[in-house]
């Protein structure tokens, strides 16, 4: 399925077909209040010390005319969260101590446990947008077959990959230290992110 997505977003960013772009942006989010989880250190994931995992169920608008990879892309490139992909979500536990990631659910739908083995499971489908901040677990434990997610990243951080106790005491310093984005990925400067991800005094 990678191979396919990228062959598609590759078409739709040439030619323009079935992407929204930037200028229907403020079309594409719908108002939703965030869920939030906070999630403690379990050994193997810190997780964020102060942060918590933003949940947005049904966000944004995926209406047919439009390929609702391509909805997410340009949602979250309007926003500064950029470098994006289509695939999965890994079924191993991983986290990123150097960058905070956004997911957004194309199609389908999966449980997706977050905060690592002891964390929580939510089933996330077409619509939905997860914000992590760095250091947040997250893992697939099943999906259906057309289970499709975009992610992507802010400009501020540098992508890493994280499983093991061996990476953990680079990313306890790491994760503390990548800054708060400038932007909420599906809502924008107004989001609530800002409230919610604040800098530490």
């Amino acid at each position: 399925m990678p191979i396919l997505e990228d062959m598609k977003e590759y078409a739709e960013r040439a030619t323009g077909l079935r992407r929204p772009g930037k200028r229907q942006e403020p079309d594409l989010a719908r108002p939703r209040s965030p869920h939030t989880v906070r999630f403690k250190d379990d050994g193997l994931v810190p997780n964020h010390p102060r942060w918590p995992l933003i949940l947005y169920r049904g966000a944004v608008r995926l209406d047919g005319q439009h390929d609702p990879a391509a909805v997410l892309e340009d949602l979250f490139d309007a926003h500064g969260w950029s470098d994006s992909w289509r695939d999965g979500i890994y079924d191993y536990v991983h986290y990123h101590s150097r960058i905070h990631e956004v997911l957004g659910i194309a199609r389908g739908k999966g449980r997706v446990r977050f905060g690592g083995n002891k964390g929580r499971i939510f089933t996330l489908k077409a619509g939905d947008v997860a914000v992590l901040p760095a250091g947040t677990g997250h893992q697939c434990l099943s999906a259906d077959k057309d289970f499709l997610v975009v992610g992507a990243y802010p400009a501020a951080g540098t992508y890493d990959e994280c499983t093991s106790v061996e990476d953990r005491p680079r990313a306890l310093k790491t994760i503390p230290k990548v800054p708060v984005p400038r932007k909420d990925p599906a809502y924008g400067a107004g989001g609530p992110l800002a409230k919610l991800w604040r800098k530490p005094k």
